[in-house]
């Protein structure tokens, strides 16, 4: 697993990636024929890239901030500040999920139904994460090294 700061920095093959995002202020979001109002803080979105371009051109649709929404994170993507993405080549998104509600308290909290309208293990794809809360230690160890490369 490696954090990457920009999609540049990410490779081109497929994998499975938690986005990291920062609302400033509460956003409205759609999920099917249901609404919520995400709070403003940090989120971790666990997605999957098995595409054309793989990791590296998924994060950067995720990183444009214009863009026509297609997926639930599109309205996330609009009003939030990007952290970055943790990435994992061939890794698998749902796996990446179940390792973020594993932890002891406290613990991510899922947004029920966001982004994971395709599958059928996962309550939700999308985590706000509370301040404070520690990350799995090789997430902790992914972030770390980015800070020195």
């Amino acid at each position: 697993m490696i954090f990457v700061a920009s999609a540049a920095d990410a490779p081109s093959t497929p994998g499975a990636y938690a986005l990291a995002l920062r609302l400033g202020a509460p956003l409205d979001v759609r999920i099917g024929k249901n609404s919520a109002t995400l709070p403003a803080g940090d989120y971790l979105y666990c997605g999957s890239a098995r595409g054309s371009g793989g990791l590296r051109a998924r994060l950067a649709r995720h990183m444009r901030s214009q863009k026509r929404a297609h997926w639930h994170i599109d309205q996330l993507t609009a009003g939030a500040s990007l952290i970055g993405a943790f990435v994992e080549e061939q890794g698998d998104e749902c796996a990446l999920n179940a390792a973020l509600g594993a932890l002891s308290i406290p613990l991510p909290i899922p947004v029920a139904g966001f982004g994971s309208s395709d599958c059928r293990r996962c309550a939700a794809h999308l985590r706000f994460w509370p301040q404070g809360a520690a990350l799995p230690s090789r997430w902790e160890n992914a972030r770390k090294a980015a800070r020195f490369t």
